[in-house]
């Protein structure tokens, strides 16, 4: 009886510290057409058409894109 209340108060404790760590819990994976970037403290996955904000530029430009407007909209090219 003894071996099964460690045991499982161990378990618990285990669980509540991983939900403490949102990187691990909240892991985003991105298909193998996109880009995964962090843009404005989110993590994104980016590719050629994507929407994006014209305010972040600059950051779209670590993963290898430009925001330019596309028919009235703004949206991610690849640098060339």
């Amino acid at each position: 009886m003894r071996r099964t209340f460690v045991a499982l108060t161990a378990v618990t404790a285990v669980l509540g510290a991983l939900a403490l760590l949102p990187g691990i819990a909240s892991a985003k994976s991105c298909s193998a057409s996109y880009v995964k970037g962090t843009i404005g403290g989110v993590t994104k996955c980016l590719r050629r058409g994507e929407y994006c904000a014209r305010s972040y530029a600059n950051q779209y430009h670590r993963y290898g894109f430009n925001c330019v407007v596309v028919s009235g909209a703004y949206h991610l090219e690849p640098r060339s």
